[in-house]
């Protein structure tokens, strides 16, 4: 058995800073948590912003930070979508605590090429949601989330995310918190590139380092038990709760608390330190409950300030746009449609109702970059009614469907799909109603055997009541042309000298004919035609027809100009 733990050390804080503008994410930026400041980003932690300070002393170093509010719920929901990018991979998928992600994935390892290349697809696949993620893999799933909290293997690790420090009684007093917190506890830092996440150590000393392994992953338990050895004890839960206790006994490592008799330890600490050893040492059963998939997906997402305009809508619901995707991608499916709501601040104590933006994909799509340029669209084409703050977005409506066309030259297939998306794209900046299609309709009356529908797909044909060609007629749509593609939009009369109809002063040459169409009695429209197909004097084809019925005045039988041939 093989586990690959995913661990994400400032989920707290990026999920905070992804409703940020990117001005606001040049600023030194922390979470308040219990008016203490928890994880910063890598400005505020060169100006010497700690996690753990009080709120003034922090402002006092800096009064250009910025701060947001620790929150549960929206870190829950941040690692959900890391869970559902990991569901894509393996449908053994647990959570095993506020910042931490295991897969089960030794039976998915022969799919994907090995444990490098299966790494490699989810550290891809985890870029749009902007978290840094530290990967293990082991025997154990909890020895597997203890070396990715203390040995992060990202080849870009600066040295500084490296650092361990000791916990400090307050660290402790908050481990259990999540959210904030969380991103404390385990002592390690971490630091992206684009500064936007970061983390401060906290405590001035620090217990001697042991020897650093020479890789995150694992696969032998043997290996792994030796690995964790050398592990600081307070990766442990109950190490962290009790760490000024263990320090002062000289218990820095997992073997120096090894070599102690286990009854003592569990007088003084409990059964849980050891318990936790064991399972993570492959001594104790470790059983886990997997996360399943909602049938629906629904994510909201708070913006950190009003959104006066659609830009600032669009930037936010980007986010959301990539925990669809990943929902969809766990459920091998494709999006079809989706619903945007917009909450709105209230107006003069007037509660403003939500905006509703409707998104319906005329092919099914993966795609996050497509699927924004379609909201994109529509959000031009709306006047917020009040400031926004907050996001909702539903979908019910995905479809399983082939994997879009990879060849290398362009198909019939690829050339369909870049016509689908013109037409997405004009639906989405026009409006429904304004981007029309063609569809068949049972009638033989040539000006009612067509209708104009909205291009919402195949099912907008039964919708307005048309119905599709007959077998027999499909068959005939092979053949040549025996009517034209182009119909005037009323019969032109025609001048009649004898007995041929003329057109621009020169009389037209019958080809074939009379074809007659004789129906439409059961409305107020009935007709009595004969048609022909004639030829102009520049050689072009015409279609034509001659009343059955006499004029009511003159009492003539008049000829008509229906359409002519392309």
């Amino acid at each position: 058995m093989l586990w690959l733990a995913l661990h994400l050390p400032l989920l707290s804080l990026e999920a905070w800073c992804q409703t940020l503008t990117a001005e606001q994410r040049a600023r030194p930026l922390a979470l308040l948590d219990q008016h203490r400041t928890g994880p910063v980003n890598a400005v505020a932690a060169e100006r010497g912003i700690k996690p753990g300070m009080k709120r003034a002393t922090a402002m006092a170093l800096s009064g250009e930070l910025l701060f947001g509010q620790a929150d549960a719920h929206r870190d829950a929901a941040a690692l959900l979508a890391v869970a559902h990018v990991a569901l894509a991979c393996t449908p053994s998928v647990t959570l095993h605590d506020e910042q931490t992600v295991l897969l089960e994935v030794q039976p998915s390892l022969r799919l994907f090429g090995g444990l490098a290349a299966l790494r490699r697809k989810l550290l891809g696949d985890l870029a749009p949601l902007g978290h840094r993620v530290h990967s293990a893999a082991a025997p154990t799933p909890l020895g597997a989330s203890l070396l990715a909290r203390w040995r992060p293997d990202s080849p870009d690790e600066p040295a500084a995310a490296n650092a361990q420090a000791r916990p400090s009684p307050r660290t402790s007093a908050h481990a259990a918190t999540g959210g904030a917190a969380a991103g404390r506890t385990a002592g390690t830092t971490g630091d992206t590139a684009a500064g936007t996440a970061a983390g401060a150590t906290r405590g001035a000393t620090g217990p001697s380092k042991p020897s650093r392994p020479t890789a995150a992953h694992v696969t032998d338990l043997s290996a792994l038990q030796q690995l964790l050895d050398a592990a600081p004890v307070w990766l442990l839960g109950p190490g962290r709760e009790h760490w000024e206790a263990l320090q002062g006994m000289g218990l820095h490592t997992i073997a120096d608390l090894r070599q102690l008799p286990r009854g003592g330890l569990v007088r003084r600490f409990g059964a849980v330190l050891l318990d936790e050893l064991d399972r993570a040492r492959g001594e104790r059963p470790d059983p886990r409950s997997w996360i399943t998939l909602p049938p629906v997906f629904e994510s909201r997402l708070e913006l950190y300030e009003r959104a006066e305009n659609t830009d600032q809508v669009l930037s936010a619901a980007a986010v959301l746009l990539a925990r669809l995707v990943a929902w969809a991608q766990a459920r091998q499916a494709r999006v079809a449609a989706y619903t945007l709501a917009m909450q709105h601040e209230r107006n003069r104590q007037t509660l403003v109702p939500a905006t509703e933006l409707h998104i319906e994909l005329a092919e099914p799509a993966l795609d996050p970059a497509h699927l924004q340029l379609l909201l994109r669209e529509r959000l031009a084409r709306v006047e917020l009614a009040a400031p926004t703050l907050e996001l909702r977005l539903h979908c019910s409506h995905v479809t399983s469907a082939p994997a879009p066309n990879g060849e290398l030259f362009v198909n019939r297939s690829t050339t369909t799909e870049g016509l689908t998306r013109l037409l997405e794209r004009l639906r989405a900046r026009l409006g429904d109603d304004q981007v029309q299609r063609l569809v068949a309709v049972a009638d033989h009356r040539p000006e009612c055997a067509s209708r104009y529908v909205p291009a919402q797909g195949a099912a907008v044909s039964s919708a307005v009541g048309a119905t599709t060609l007959p077998d027999d007629a499909q068959a005939r749509a092979a053949l040549p042309l025996h009517r034209p593609a182009w119909l005037l939009p009323d019969p032109l009369p025609l001048p009649e000298r004898e007995g041929l109809p003329w057109l621009d002063g020169r009389a037209l040459q019958l080809l074939s004919g009379p074809e007659r169409i004789e129906t439409g009695w059961w409305d107020e429209h009935a007709v009595a035609r004969d048609y022909y197909i004639a030829q102009t004097a520049d050689d072009s084809l015409v279609w034509v027809f001659r009343s059955r019925v006499p004029d009511a005045e003159t009492g003539a039988v008049p000829w008509f100009l229906q359409g002519r041939f392309a």
